[in-house]
């Protein structure tokens, strides 16, 4: 198992933990990683961008002018797609991203996200969370203690209100409970801040035997 630091929300180490092998001490498989990153974000997308084609956008009722005799193209509608105005040809229209992957292979993946940050040393680890009403400017300085302040991702047992109200107005830092993490998320901030309590749930949610 690697050890690791934990620290105070004053930034002081207070002691070490050891984290699972079966969770951060797998082989990097960036193939795997990847495509996990790509279904997440797949599925974030909406698919609602839509565009009209020429049967509905309205008017053009009558050919623009006669068939021969003008010198002019033969002209059918002024809602073709060559005219100001017309249809949009092979426009997009909403559809579903949606992709799927193996609970399995999602689970995997996470695995090498997360092996991936510890070899990188983009893993912090804290006793808590002492906050016990929303403060942003608190968690902004404990951040920067933890030298972790730039795109941090904070990763707890359980959901906690008080910390998303803290830390939602703070560029680049997020929130997920252990349960909900993902690879998405694990790439997306340079760091990842556990508290204690989250390591243990990581190390239940992902440790082999519960795939």
């Amino acid at each position: 198992m690697a050890k690791v630091g934990v620290y105070d929300w004053q930034g002081n180490q207070t002691g070490e933990i050891d984290l699972p092998d079966e969770v951060f001490g797998v082989a990097v498989n960036e193939a795997l990683i990847h495509q996990a990153a790509v279904m997440y974000a797949a599925n974030r997308r909406q698919g609602t961008a839509d565009t009209k084609t020429r049967a509905a956008v309205s008017g053009g009722g009558r050919k623009p002018w006669r068939q021969k005799g003008t010198g002019r193209a033969s002209q059918g509608s002024i809602r073709a797609p060559q005219w100001r105005g017309g249809g949009v040809v092979f426009g997009p229209h909403p559809r579903s991203y949606r992709q799927d992957l193996p609970k399995k292979a999602r689970k995997a993946a996470l695995r090498s996200a997360l092996s991936a940050k510890l070899q990188s040393g983009q893993v912090v680890v804290i006793e808590d969370v002492p906050l016990k009403e929303p403060k942003t400017r608190e968690v902004a300085g404990a951040l920067e203690r933890l030298q972790a302040a730039e795109g941090a991702l904070f990763v707890t047992e359980a959901p906690s209100r008080v910390l998303y109200l803290s830390t939602r107005n703070l560029p680049g830092v997020g929130l997920q409970p252990a349960s909900d993490l993902n690879v998405y998320d694990v790439l997306s901030h340079r760091k990842l801040v556990f508290t204690r309590d989250a390591v243990a749930k990581v190390g239940e949610v992902l440790g082999s035997g519960t795939d």
